[in-house]
């Protein structure tokens, strides 16, 4: 049915209905990549995993009208209206659209020498979409004004990707290992810093390994005063005294958590080497660590799992995805694969498999305590975790930690969207929600590997190939 015909429609007959409503137009750049753009669609005889945590339901009809999910419920009696175009997919699964929230814009050069991430403004957003990701926070930009015109760019339908909350610039003291980060002189330049990019559109920051208490409250005075909320990848600071602050999440969990360290000095970052073997010490049952949960709960400070770059640091753990391989330059692939081999040549000396298990008991305990739980994938490490698919082993990963399927898939939607202070639009499947939505082949609630299987990824109603957006960037991935 043309666009236009549908807006008549709209006018004459159903005036009440708030879908009714043109969207934008999309440009070449973004429209090669739709499948389905219908303005009024139906999703028949599909299974449903609504991101609720509730089981899958069988034979279900989900509508789409203009952007929005508009009736869902059973095939037999979910009304189709009159001219919908009706898609049978039977054997398939709906998913909301996985919610990223550790899902930078940037990635390991390959070159060696300097520590650089060069922005990847060009295959990032089409992989996070192609892998079912239709929301992403960056947590942490290295070039935030190019996130914040990337972000326009696909608000305005000039690009396909996801919906991006751009995260500022890091807010790290001295000794930062990036030569892209600026390193803060005390708690005033914090404050500067977060006043300036909240006025140029950053809708949360990222407190990083080095910055010192002072100026870590100064930065979250000044963040709270507008409603922006803080994260933080901690290592100077320990958990507790970090939610005593006011910090509202932490990333990557404990395996940056420095505070069991038992000669820590206040406001300094230690050896990781001495803060991994004191970690391996700490008893997830024990007492420190209960209480260490408790209080991030009783602060209501969220933790954001991010297992797959952590897994690339087991010997011999991490899968050789071939869809990965084949996203990367000849460069970037070569650079993989050697610094996966010299960690299999440590593997005998190695404390990660250690912490990589007490990392997933930690995540799977404290969620079972009331901790808010969020899911990200951090393409960073030495480059073997990528936009998209990483997003997709985050959620394997945290089955492998004791979680269901539909409780995982529920924490990398749901918690993400709660999180983000947008459940009310994204994160599950329910009428009047936008159509931010996953066509998997299969049933990821019997079979977690079931979430790499994407047909289709539809945002706010228009259905992306997530295929062609994949072929679109092999070849990209450590350049652009």
């Amino acid at each position: 049915m043309p666009r236009v015909l549908l807006s008549s429609l709209c006018f004459l007959v159903w005036p009440a209905h708030s879908w009714c409503q043109a969207k934008p137009q999309l440009s070449p750049a973004a429209s090669v990549f739709i499948k389905e753009d219908a303005p009024v669609m139906a999703l028949a005889h599909v299974r449903v995993v609504d991101g609720t945590g509730a089981a899958a339901r069988t034979d279900q009809t989900l509508v789409i009208a203009e952007g929005k999910i508009v009736a869902l419920g059973d095939s037999a009696t979910t009304k189709t209206p009159d001219g919908a175009k009706v898609l049978n997919l039977t054997g398939r699964t709906v998913i909301p659209g996985l919610v990223g929230m550790h899902d930078h814009m940037f990635y390991p050069s390959p070159g060696g020498g300097l520590p650089l991430y060069p922005e990847h403004a060009a295959s990032f957003p089409r992989l996070y979409l192609a892998g079912g990701v239709t929301s992403i926070r960056t947590t942490g930009s290295l070039e935030p004004y190019a996130d914040l015109e990337l972000k326009q760019a696909i608000d305005l339908g000039r690009l396909a990707g996801p919906k991006i909350h751009v995260t500022g610039p890091y807010l790290e003291g001295p000794g930062a290992f990036a030569l892209q980060m600026h390193q803060l002189k005390d708690a005033e330049d914090a404050r500067q810093m977060v006043e300036f990019w909240i006025a140029r559109g950053a809708t949360s920051f990222k407190a990083y390994m080095n910055i010192t208490p002072d100026e870590l409250a100064a930065a979250l005075k000044a963040a709270h005063a507008h409603g922006v909320k803080v994260t933080g990848h901690l290592c100077s600071i320990g958990f507790r005294e970090a939610a005593a602050l006011g910090i509202d999440d932490l990333e990557h969990g404990i395996e940056v958590d420095t505070e069991f360290l038992p000669d820590k000095k206040p406001g300094v970052c230690p050896n990781p080497q001495a803060a991994a073997k004191a970690l391996l010490a700490v008893d997830i049952a024990g007492k420190p660590m209960q209480d260490m949960i408790h209080d991030l709960v009783a602060h209501h400070v969220a933790v954001t799992s991010t297992l797959p770059v952590f897994e690339t640091s087991v010997p011999g753990r991490a899968p050789l995805d071939s869809r990965v391989l084949e996203a990367m330059t000849p460069e970037a692939r070569v650079a993989y694969l050697t610094r996966r081999a010299r960690v299999s040549d440590n593997s005998l000396t190695s404390d990660a498999p250690g912490i990589f298990k007490k990392e997933l008991e930690f995540e799977h305990e404290f969620s079972k305590q009331g901790g808010l739980l969020l899911a990200g994938l951090d393409p960073t490490g030495y480059g073997g975790v990528i936009a998209g698919f990483g997003d997709q082993r985050e959620v394997e990963l945290l089955v492998e930690a004791g979680f269901t399927p539909v409780e995982a898939i529920h924490i990398a939607t749901s918690n993400g969207a709660q999180f983000l202070g947008e459940l009310d639009k994204i994160g599950t499947l329910a009428v009047g929600k936008a159509a931010d939505l996953v066509v998997l082949e299969g049933d990821p609630s019997a079979n977690i590997k079931d979430i790499e299987r994407v047909e289709l990824v539809f945002k706010d109603g228009v259905g992306y190939d997530s295929a062609k957006l994949i072929d679109s960037v092999k070849g990209l991935v450590g350049l652009r």
